[in-house]
């Protein structure tokens, strides 16, 4: 403790202070994708809010000298609940993007999940992880081409990829105020589309290579990135395309938990997108109880949508989450600082998790449960 009135830390501490740095450092058009939501944003506010419904119960003389983070997820043993959630394009905030969060990942010891629309292939991002002995799950966004979706699966296994979280929230782009008024779409400029125009499925339905047509590419990638179609009897078709265990991500509902794991899911993650889909949508935290509770028994539930200190962590944890999905703080900490952003980021995380875990009287967080938390009746 002596040392820290000597040094002062590169990037800010508090979240508030990093969003805005963040947004500073970005153009127009890549701080309102990353830090803006669905319609009037109401979505992101309730997400927040939600958080203040509960309260952390401190206990005292618990012996809390030895924390425990760890936790088991989907059958992995993981070092401490925290998994850097899928985020898209992130070229637009720092060139070397996600081999610079794969990098980072590694060193928190934390696995990195990996958006279908990266601005580096997944084998090239699965290398990465490779090479720093990380742990890399891929996110998939469903393709209306069947054999474009089986492909993209078919690739993360063969990269070796540990998990499969699907996303089922985004069969169609939201009305998002902020990217309309820039008349800004990152793909639309070629950007996230690494996995496309690197997979053969995509290129099939190509006339000439991306290289010498990437508007008509471009084109073929709006046309088929989403299917509106899709309903639970595909989920049965999906879990039999791969041995990876499938998480389903974008669940509030309780009864979609239930059919998601009668379909073959081993996992779920409750999540509004960070309200960046529906506006006005209930808040994630708000439901993760109740998904818990219909599903906590029979499949991993994980948590994202709102988390941004490691007291956010707790509560979530404490509600029945197995593991938490750290979103756009990790994005801020890449667009200050690359690779260092994303670790000093990860690490400023964790620190607050187990500080606030111990001071809670808690010495694992295989053992919080909701009498650690306190609710407020507004």
């Amino acid at each position: 403790m002596q040392g820290m009135a000597d040094v002062t830390p590169d990037l800010p501490v508090r979240f508030e202070a990093l969003e805005r740095a963040a947004i500073e450092a970005l153009d127009d058009g890549a701080a309102g994708y990353v830090a803006g939501g669905a319609g009037g944003e109401e979505t992101m506010d309730a997400n927040r809010e939600a958080f203040d419904r509960w309260r952390i119960v401190p206990r005292m003389l618990r012996d809390v000298a030895d924390r425990d983070l760890s936790v088991e997820v989907l059958g992995q043993e993981l070092a401490a609940p925290v998994i850097l959630a899928p985020v898209g394009v992130l070229s637009i905030v720092h060139e070397d993007a996600e081999l610079a969060v794969a990098e980072a990942a590694a060193d928190l010891d934390v696995p990195i999940c990996l958006s279908t629309v990266s601005s580096y292939q997944l084998e090239d991002v699965a290398e990465t992880i490779d090479d720093v002995a990380g742990t890399g799950w891929f996110q998939l966004y469903w393709s209306s081409d069947r054999d474009v979706t089986t492909s993209l699966v078919e690739r993360a296994e063969a990269a070796g990829y540990e998990a499969l979280v699907v996303t089922l929230d985004t069969p169609l782009l939201s009305w998002r105020e902020r990217d309309i008024e820039e008349a800004y779409l990152p793909f639309l400029d070629g950007e996230g589309l690494a996995n496309y125009f690197s997979d053969p499925a995509f290129l099939d339905r190509l006339d000439v290579d991306p290289g010498e047509n990437e508007l008509a590419a471009i084109r073929e990638f709006v046309d088929i990135f989403g299917d509106p179609s899709l309903t639970w009897e595909d989920l049965d078709w999906l879990t039999d395309q791969t041995d990876l265990p499938v998480v389903v991500k974008g669940i509030l509902h309780p009864d979609d938990a239930a059919e998601a794991i009668d379909r073959g899911a081993a996992g779920v993650v409750v999540s509004n997108h960070g309200g960046r889909q529906v506006d006005r949508a209930v808040p994630a935290l708000e439901m993760l109880p109740e998904v818990v509770g219909r599903v906590g028994e029979e499949a991993d539930v994980l948590f994202d949508s709102g988390i941004r200190r490691g007291s956010d962590a707790i509560v979530a944890l404490a509600l029945g989450a197995d593991a938490i999905m750290l979103g756009r703080p990790y994005v801020y900490g890449l667009a200050l600082d690359g690779a260092d952003g994303v670790r000093a980021v990860g690490q400023n995380f964790l620190a607050d998790l187990d500080l606030t875990l111990g001071l809670a009287g808690q010495r694992s967080i295989e053992g919080l449960d909701r009498s650690v938390l306190s609710e407020r009746h507004c």
